[in-house]
């Protein structure tokens, strides 16, 4: 990733809390069906994002959660990063789901592996869950020119990918800072 870059989520969080609610018979039918929706649409807009000049970093979003392999391009890139957590898109009712506890473990692992990186302003404790929830076949995350944004975003929905969306930016120095 390089200063300036914007940063874009292509598909929305919460396929963990959904797996949780789903292990404990609290995810209703149109819950299941998101998910199921969510983790077999495939990351087709890959091929063609990396094929760009101005994207400059692109990976997916899974076992980690988003802020751990963000943290990892910062770490990589000797960058930071600044995410506005209400432009995030989320699964549906996912948020009210982690605020009734439906969590998984690994959320708090990957807190306590990363945290220490991650600085959360106003962020609740559901969406911090969110943060940290881990994909299963979670969506791209990726770093392009700002004047690119437009394009990447063109690219995404072309493949069917509604909900991607601008979250951030990259600057110099260090960590990921969430605002909510």
């Amino acid at each position: 990733a390089k200063a300036g870059d914007v940063l874009i989520l292509g598909k929305p969080l919460g396929v963990g809390v959904y797996s949780a609610a789903l292990k404990k018979d609290a995810l209703d039918a149109s819950g299941y069906e998101e998910m199921i929706a969510n983790t077999t649409k495939l990351n087709t807009p890959g091929r063609h994002l990396a094929e760009m000049d101005t994207v400059h970093a692109l990976t997916d979003v899974t076992g980690f959660g988003l802020l751990g392999h963000l943290n990892e391009i910062c770490l990589g890139s000797k960058l930071r990063a600044s995410l506005n957590a209400a432009a995030i898109p989320l699964l549906p009712g996912a948020q009210a789901l982690a605020a009734e506890g439906y969590v998984t473990g690994a959320s708090g692992r990957n807190w306590a592996g990363y945290g220490h990186h991650i600085t959360l302003n106003n962020v609740s404790e559901p969406m911090k869950a969110l943060l940290t929830d881990p994909q299963t076949s979670g969506g791209l995350l990726v770093a392009s020119s700002p004047e690119a944004a437009d394009e990447v975003l063109t690219t995404f929905r072309r493949e069917g990918f509604e909900r991607a969306a601008v979250i951030g930016r990259f600057a110099s120095g260090s960590g990921v800072v969430v605002d909510g």
